[in-house]
């Protein structure tokens, strides 16, 4: 596992770049290509200079359109912006279930632990989320140079999913992709404390301050929720990419020479 190279953004959240992870056939991970990140909405101009330098030329936004309705992404002059929210059209079932669980944030908790468990049941699950899951990877196969911003809310559980399926296809270790997931912890912890002190500061008592380190946060279980399923409903990652994604080899070699440094000649 090497370090992930976070990105010196000031106003952007939990913002690194997929760079240098080792993948197919011991390719790197092209730098300056795949960003991973949370909203923009407070993106300062230093933010903007440093992404422009850096490469930047199309930002997709994973964030259901009231979010990004409520707090835009700041969007740098001819930069390409397209919306795909992961979570646009929830079933009303997962709508009920989460209603009803945050009834229990004083009294259960565990309600938000359920809670996120449900997010990553429905992101694997659902219809509209697997459309878009399958968007973003096309998006990715046609976009032949530049880096790519692809971001939620703080960058840590659409992104997350959608981090897992890119490195994976990119033929990185399961191990590393699980400990990239779970950096968003390190890169969010400010954002933790901050929300924890704003349920202090609102008079809320252990048990609400309990559910809410769990909806700002990441875990292995929240991940498990989401691998577990795909290998019981969809018989493992690589069938669920094919069968129920529609990304052929084709499109996976395609993603492969555009994101992989070139393999090395032998001596």
């Amino acid at each position: 596992m090497i370090r992930p190279n976070v990105l010196p953004l000031e106003h952007v959240p939990n913002a690194r770049d997929l760079g240098g992870y080792v993948g197919f056939d011991g390719r790197k991970i092209k730098m300056h290509r795949l960003l991973r990140t949370g909203k923009l909405c407070q993106m300062t101009k230093e933010d903007e200079t440093f992404l422009l330098n850096y490469g930047l030329t199309k930002i997709i936004d994973l964030r259901s359109p009231k979010e990004i309705q409520i707090t835009p992404d700041v969007i740098p002059a001819g930069i390409e912006h397209i919306d795909n929210p992961i979570h646009g059209n929830q079933s009303a079932e997962t709508d009920q279930k989460i209603a009803q669980l945050k009834k229990t944030y004083t009294k259960d908790q565990y309600a938000g632990f359920k809670t996120m468990c449900h997010q990553y049941y429905s992101s694997v699950s659902q219809e509209y989320s697997q459309k878009a899951f399958r968007n973003l990877l096309n998006i990715f196969a046609n976009t032949k140079d530049g880096a790519i911003i692809f971001h939620c809310s703080e960058g840590k559980d659409r992104t997350g999913l959608a981090t897992v399926l890119i490195l994976y296809l990119l033929g990185v270790d399961m191990e590393t992709i699980r400990q990239d997931y779970l950096f968003s912890n390190l890169m969010l912890g400010k954002y933790q404390a901050m929300m924890n002190q704003k349920i202090v500061d609102e008079g809320g008592g252990v048990v609400l301050r309990a559910n809410v380190r769990s909806l700002a946060s990441v875990a292995n279980e929240y991940l498990d929720t989401a691998l577990l399923l795909i290998d019981e409903k969809y018989n493992g990652l690589d069938n669920y990419i094919k069968n129920i994604l529609k990304i052929d080899d084709e499109l996976i070699q395609s993603l492969r020479e555009l994101y992989l440094e070139p393999k090395r000649a032998s001596k």
